[in-house]
């Protein structure tokens, strides 16, 4: 349980990472993923990064730059424009379904303009979940300047989209639906340089 903790990547650029292990019994046609994360990081980086053997960016999370997201599926990105961070903490949910193939964005519990992203796409099931790191090969393959410095908190994954008041709900870390993969219950290895702490502030 990591209740109030996080994880410091404490290098930049680093080779470290946090391998996340879920239990995933067939594709996902829909999935929501959501997250907390603290840098000061200008240059891109890598925040959830989901791969399977035969799509090295099945789900990714991806900043390229202070005033952008990136969610990709299938190997597919839309682009989420957004005002630059005040050096504070920022929670992220995306959600997407296959059946229209549209993607939600959630940043610090509101939600952007939904963009339409790889309609009628299955997310493979077999998968490597990392933070910290980007992959380009299953579990590897990793260019160190696109990993993650900072802390990391609150990241669930879900196999289903969210309504609104979950969205928010995951925002405001109040009660959640059972998730494929939840801070409060997380089977997780850390790799290299990582430190789990208690969070200073809200």
């Amino acid at each position: 349980d990591l209740y109030r903790k996080v994880f410091i990547f404490r290098k930049d650029p680093s080779d470290a990472y946090v391998l996340l292990r879920a239990k995933l019994e067939q594709p996902l046609q829909n999935f929501t993923v959501c997250l907390r994360s603290y840098t000061d990081l200008t240059r891109p980086h890598s925040l959830f990064s989901y791969a399977t053997k035969a799509q090295d960016n099945e789900i990714l999370l991806f900043k390229p730059k202070p005033s952008e997201y990136r969610l990709y599926v299938g190997g597919k990105f839309v682009t989420f424009r957004v005002p630059e961070g005040h050096g504070d903490w920022e929670h992220v949910c995306a959600s997407w379904e296959s059946a229209t193939g549209i993607a939600e964005f959630w940043l610090n519990g509101k939600p952007w303009p939904r963009k339409g992203l790889q309609r009628g796409y299955m997310v493979g099931a077999e998968a490597a979940i990392l933070l910290g790191q980007e992959q380009d090969a299953f579990g590897g393959g990793f260019d160190v300047y696109n990993s993650f410095s900072g802390e990391l908190a609150d990241v669930y994954l879900w196999d289903a989209g969210l309504s609104p008041d979950k969205m928010r709900a995951a925002y405001q870390s109040l009660r959640l639906p059972p998730a494929v993969l939840a801070w409060k219950n997380l089977s997780y290895e850390v790799k290299g340089d990582v430190v789990v702490k208690p969070r200073l502030r809200e």
